[in-house]
């Protein structure tokens, strides 16, 4: 039988640009620290801890977490690209759900380079290769940088469909940004007008502009979960739970290069609609009753389609969705009140759980000058090309 999982305490430190932050340990520990002070615990309270990262050595958690406290733990490392934070956070619910422990620490944390991404091995087959057949049969461009050729191809088949007008992206942008202002934790805090998103330089000539993606980026987050017993007799009152989750892969629709094919279905389109299809019968609600939702804008292009793959709209409702104002406050569902990856950052091993801390305060109601009124569900979409999606749902208390 699966146990009520809690959440009992979060920590993030502010994003920085690479070069500018401090290692990835002491990233790493003060974010464990603020998770611990957060809930009021020590380090010796966590039974098992799933550090998550992209970017580095084996055994890089352990380094870590050694900064924190060398108390015996299972310490697992966990890589699933850009879902890496939000896979180190599944397993960690799973652990506590299914009885294995009753206090299980999730950690993220990137120190990464300039630049945009790319292969570490060279001298043996990339997890890409597939991506990058389907990419060239469905739009070419080999000569851009990968993820912006994927999710650049993903944007443009959205316009191709139904009309999406690229100044539609520029305001996805542009509402990052004026999220982002109240957010000490984001690296981006200028806010910026569509007509300066529009105005930047192309990086696909009408297709995407260079704030229209997300800048590399250094830090570390974490989470605390726990089960009810624990958080009895450790005279805890956690305020949220994690009411649903659920984690997808690629199904062979996503590598379809013949005329059926879609750029958004390889970027991870069906995974994120299976996700949360299956959170949202898991929670036994629907997408209409979220108040806030943390989702993977690694591209303003992504937040857009990711509206449709989350029921927050219907198939080629997102446009409009955007020109109504339905994705910020006053609007139906405010979307990455944080800033999102576009504002606030995207260290890799750190974005999931960077979300999962801004979800976290927001249901709690200590978001400050980013609260949405009266938040009672939050949900959160993290991607990973290769590919994993998570999906989380919360629920305040």
């Amino acid at each position: 039988m699966s146990r009520s999982v809690l959440v009992a305490g979060v920590g993030m430190i502010p994003f920085a640009k690479p070069g500018a932050a401090a290692p990835y340990p002491a990233m790493a520990a003060q974010a464990v620290q603020r998770a611990l002070a957060d809930a009021g615990l020590g380090y010796e309270a966590v039974q098992q801890a799933c550090v998550g990262y992209v970017y580095g050595d084996s055994t890089a958690g352990q380094c870590a977490l050694y900064e924190v406290g060398m108390t015996g733990i299972p310490i697992v490392n966990v890589d699933n690209n850009c879902s890496t934070g939000s896979t180190a956070l599944f397993l960690a619910r799973q652990a506590v759900a299914g009885g294995a422990a009753d206090c299980v620490l999730a950690l993220g944390f990137e120190q990464m380079n300039p630049g945009a991404l790319g292969s570490v091995f060279t001298d043996r087959p990339s997890p890409f290769d597939r991506f990058d057949a389907v990419t060239d049969a469905l739009v070419g461009q080999a000569e851009i940088p990968l993820a912006l050729r994927y999710f650049g191809g993903a944007g443009l088949a959205h316009m191709r469909q139904y009309g999406t007008r690229l100044e539609t992206f520029a305001k996805v942008r542009a509402k990052a940004s004026r999220h982002a202002e109240h957010n000490p934790m984001a690296l981006l805090r200028r806010v910026l007008t569509p007509e300066e998103v529009m105005a930047a330089p192309m990086l696909w000539p009408g297709v995407m502009t260079r704030l229209m993606a997300c800048p590399p980026t250094c830090g570390a987050a974490a989470a605390l979960l726990c089960s009810e017993d624990f958080a009895r007799r450790q005279g805890l009152r956690p305020a949220v739970r994690i009411a649903a989750q659920a984690m997808t892969t690629d199904r062979p629709d996503s590598f379809d290069r013949g005329p059926g094919g879609d750029m958004r279905r390889l970027v991870g389109v069906g995974m994120a609609e299976a996700a949360a299809r299956q959170v949202y019968e898991q929670a036994g609600i629907g997408a209409q009753d979220v108040d806030v939702v943390e989702l993977h804008d690694c591209f303003a292009q992504n937040e857009l389609i990711s509206y449709e793959a989350l029921g927050l709209c219907p198939p080629g409702g997102a446009e409009r969705f955007v020109e109504d104002g339905d994705n910020t406050y006053g609007g139906r569902v405010v979307t990455n009140p944080s800033g999102g990856l576009l504002a606030k950052g995207h260290p890799l091993g750190a974005t999931g759980l960077a979300q999962c801390t801004e979800l976290v305060e927001q249901l709690r109601g200590s978001a400050g000058a980013r609260q949405v009124p009266d938040a009672r569900i939050g949900l959160q979409h993290n991607l990973g090309l290769g590919g994993a999606c998570v999906v989380t749902l919360y629920e305040r208390l």
